[in-house]
């Protein structure tokens, strides 16, 4: 891959870890505050699971999209690692469609999903209904591109085929 693109995935990469970091540390937070409230305060509050399950949606999926950049997502490697070289490229295109595949279907049901639920409201949060989707929508979109870029690899002889 060009530097420039090679920079540009890499900052997104690292963007992604932190938002996921953050979203962590958030989740760990609201349910921190859940526990004090129920049994501390006697009031617990409504909002902290509800955004719990938000933040966790984040941190999964942009953590799951740095997996694929990395090379951490499911493949057939015992066989790849025991087939010659051509073969185990050919088994790396493969996988690498697949999971292209994926991250498009990811992308293109998750934006009907935003799109058909921003009316509704999430009633705890009072935020619209689509939020629940978008980071299916990112994840998605950050698995297409970081798979991409492996493809590029792969095409350039600059990919061994493992992914990583």
């Amino acid at each position: 891959m060009s530097p420039a693109l090679h920079r540009i995935s890499s900052a997104l990469a690292t963007l992604a870890l932190w938002l996921s970091a953050i979203g962590l540390v958030g989740m760990t937070l609201a349910v921190a505050w859940q526990v004090f409230g129920r049994y501390v305060l006697n009031s617990t509050p409504t909002w902290t699971e509800a955004l719990s399950i938000q933040l966790m949606g984040w941190f999964i999926l942009l953590g799951a999209a740095v997996g694929v950049r990395e090379g951490y997502h499911l493949g057939f490697d015992i066989l790849r690692i025991a087939l010659p070289g051509r073969p185990a490229k050919l088994m790396a295109l493969v996988s690498h469609l697949v999971v292209l595949a994926f991250g498009l279907a990811m992308v293109w049901y998750s934006w009907d999903l935003v799109v058909g639920t921003w009316t509704a409201t999430i009633p705890i949060l009072g935020w619209p209904g689509g939020i629940d989707f978008l980071p299916l929508l990112g994840g998605g979109a950050l698995i297409s591109f970081f798979t991409l870029e492996h493809l590029y690899n792969l095409a350039a002889g600059h990919d061994d085929g493992t992914g990583a």
